[in-house]
């Protein structure tokens, strides 16, 4: 036979350049088939539920994009989350201010503070995220901190700086609290399922054209790749970093008035809480390299939708207790992706043995004896359960000792 058509190497070519992005979506298809197996209810209410999907997916996505870009870039942003609830709350707090006061009432009119209103708080919000990703910048430039120990302090900070700013506007204002309310009606238009998407699609692609469409997308990917070559060439990686934390702050700060608009509130005690795992989750599922300098905006965009499909699935597949366990998926699909992509990223096809000597003897146990608990806790606290997680640790352990004993043959026999 001869070789292939042009336009069949054409496609093998993309497909190949695409693989990730391929995988991904049949992954979603996977997971929708199996949660339909176990459960209906996408039958019952097939369009609320694919809305919701689409919702959850393109708020996770909006600040996901942010931080895939900073991941691109050789960084990382453990802050998500708390710029959120910071950027939420100072728009909430923005529209209470300068909301009308009732005077028959005495108390001020935040269900009608006006188009204007609305716009300058979401304008301070975005403001407020650009600053965030500003301060980090200079610290990670200047003050010479790596980003994990930059960005984990204001993990750490900027939610509790968020509960004090409510609390001393609002006592200013005669009446303390945490949670601001956010109800305006103008406001609340964005609580609307597909303005969210809608935002999630055009960042999308602002970002797809930033990263594979320009001069500046091409040295981010640069830095990330080797930060002195790409310093040693010409490139001004302290502005290119300022580019990406700042944009990492302003999708946060955009996805935190999403968040309020469609809660009604700003609660710095619950909102967002974990959501920066999420967003590095989604990253890293969608192609990105911890090592930075790989990663392409559309697997991103893939990775959030088959994060959000699975967490659904769980939800409708264990239903009573499923947040329990989002926390687990979440983890293991990093630590999956994770693994994937370093074993992508081998070169001359050699591949590592993954359970070496002794270490690996003790791993195996380990990992059966945790598919041994997830099925476990998935089958419930009866005999039937432990049985399917006894049955479970075993099958584990047999095809891991059989995966390394097929693995030390090769590295044997070269």
């Amino acid at each position: 036979m001869g070789p292939p058509p042009d336009s069949a190497r054409s496609l093998l070519g993309l497909a190949g350049r695409y693989r990730n992005e391929l995988g991904l979506a049949i992954a979603i298809v996977l997971v929708l088939g199996i949660t339909l197996i176990f459960n209906q209810d996408y039958l019952k209410n097939p369009g609320q539920n694919v809305k919701d999907i689409l919702q959850q997916t393109s708020l996770l996505g909006i600040f996901a994009l942010g931080a895939a870009i900073v991941i691109i870039s050789g960084g990382i942003d453990l802050s998500s989350g708390s710029v959120i609830v910071l950027c939420g709350s100072v728009c909430a707090l923005v529209m209470l201010v300068l909301a009308p006061y009732d005077i028959f009432k005495g108390t001020y009119n935040v269900r009608d503070v006006g188009l204007a209103v609305v716009l300058l708080a979401i304008f301070t919000a975005v403001l407020t995220g650009f600053l965030v990703g500003t301060f980090h910048t200079w610290l990670i430039t200047v003050i010479k901190l790596p980003p994990f120990v930059a960005t984990l302090a204001s993990l750490v900070g900027l939610r509790s700086l968020a509960k004090i700013l409510n609390q001393q506007v609002t006592a200013q204002l005669g009446n303390e609290q945490t949670t601001v309310r956010a109800d305006d009606v103008t406001f609340g238009l964005l609580r609307q399922w597909w303005v969210a998407l809608l935002v999630f699609l055009v960042l999308g692609f602002l970002c797809w054209l930033l990263m594979n469409r320009t001069v500046i997308g091409r040295h981010l990917y640069a830095m990330g790749g080797n930060e002195e070559a790409a310093r040693l060439s010409g490139i001004r990686v302290e502005r290119l970093k300022w580019l990406a934390y700042s944009l990492g702050g302003m999708t946060s700060a955009i996805a935190g008035v999403l968040f309020v608009a469609k809660i009604g509130s700003a609660n710095p005690s619950t909102l967002a809480v974990g959501y920066e795992l999420n967003a590095i989750a989604a990253a890293v599922v969608g192609g990105c390299s911890l090592q930075g300098g790989v990663g392409l905006i559309p697997g991103v965009m893939l990775g959030v939708l088959f994060l959000r499909v699975v967490i659904d699935a769980v939800a409708k597949v264990v239903r009573a207790g499923s947040d329990d366990y989002q926390g687990l998926i979440v983890g293991f699909l990093v630590v999956l992706a994770v693994a994937f992509n370093e074993l992508r990223r081998q070169a001359g096809g050699q591949r590592k043995e993954l359970f070496p000597g002794l270490l690996g003897l003790v791993t195996i146990p380990i990992l059966a004896l945790l598919a041994g608990i997830v099925v476990y806790d998935l089958s419930g606290p009866t005999a039937r359960g432990l049985q399917s997680g006894g049955i479970a640790a075993v099958c584990t352990l047999v095809v891991l000792l059989v995966c390394k004993f097929l693995q030390g043959r090769r590295q044997a026999t070269g």
